[in-house]
């Protein structure tokens, strides 16, 4: 599959003098390309935006917001046609097929693309791996063992990591999802959207605001690394883009302080789910991923 140029929305280059035998073509001010007109958002609950406002109730049980990234990078790049059909609790499942939720159903994402679409962005494999039972495992078991690695050891359990079985099961999954949305939009930009640090980057974390042991906060920060590295893998291989979201947003995890954080954590201090992104995240996820649209790769010849 070919890959795309990471410059047809760039903004404007001025062109280098070309010299030759003693003379000298001025340098000429390319036109610029215009941005894309057309935007798809797909993907799960960290696009959706879970209880930020404003909720669009489209359908209700989504929780999709009208601050999450992708609208953020809609608005940035001033895109007329936006289509945002994230849904939370989307697996890979869901783009290709129709989700239920409370009071109604999410139709395939698939179906929000067409030949003409020009960007699409999806987040997508969190679920495919379990993230809530996930959260929901460790903040049971970890408080048990305050300074040991309860949730590690109940992975690991055995000799083998359930979790890295089950990064590497979901794998051909996002790869078939990637394959799928180029085959619907084989013109588009399309960007996959890799998860921020909910974690501290280093450290034991800061139990017991967020009752994640020493040990299992290292355990579940290589968990999400491990996730990350799988999709960046993945983008790869189809021929598209990853978007690193997790370097950019070291230092505003989970234990930091409000007005810091972009995760919120299990007790939230701002409207947004517990373990999500909050309406500082979604800006800041946006502008990265609104930047990396715009990105351009010079080429020296």
């Amino acid at each position: 599959m070919r890959r795309r140029s990471r410059a047809r929305w760039a903004a404007p280059v001025l062109l280098a003098a070309v010299v030759t035998a003693g003379s000298a073509t001025p340098a000429v001010a390319a036109e610029p390309d215009q941005g894309p007109r057309s935007y798809v958002a797909l993907g799960d609950s960290y696009a959706a935006g879970p209880l930020i406002p404003i909720q669009t109730g489209e359908p209700v049980g989504c929780l999709r917001s009208t601050s999450n990234y992708p609208s953020v990078v809609a608005e940035t790049l001033d895109i007329p046609d936006f289509r945002d059909v994230s849904c939370s609790a989307a697996t890979t499942e869901h783009i290709t097929g129709p989700q239920n939720v409370p009071l109604g159903v999410n139709p395939p994402q698939l179906d929000a693309l067409g030949p003409d679409t020009e960007l699409v962005t999806v987040s997508i494999g969190g679920n495919d791996i379990g993230f809530g039972d996930i959260i929901s495992e460790c903040a049971r078991r970890s408080p048990l063992q305050p300074t040991g690695s309860a949730c590690a050891d109940f992975y690991t359990s055995g000799g083998t990591d359930e979790l890295a079985q089950r990064i590497d099961e979901a794998a051909p999954q996002v790869a078939a999802v990637l394959d799928a949305i180029t085959e619907r939009s084989p013109d588009a930009r399309v960007l996959l959207v890799g998860y921020p640090a909910i974690l501290p980057d280093e450290g034991p974390g800061c139990y017991p605001v967020v009752p994640f042991s020493p040990g299992d906060v290292a355990y579940l920060r290589g968990v999400e690394k491990a996730l990350n590295a799988m999709l960046s893998d993945e983008a790869s291989g189809a021929g598209v883009d990853f978007v690193d979201t997790y370097t950019p947003s070291i230092g505003h995890d989970v234990c930091q302080l409000p007005g810091t954080k972009w995760i919120e954590g299990l007790v939230p201090t701002a409207p947004a789910a517990p373990v999500h992104p909050n309406a500082l995240g979604m800006a800041g996820i946006g502008a990265v991923v609104a930047e990396s649209v715009t990105d351009t790769a010079v080429l020296a010849g």
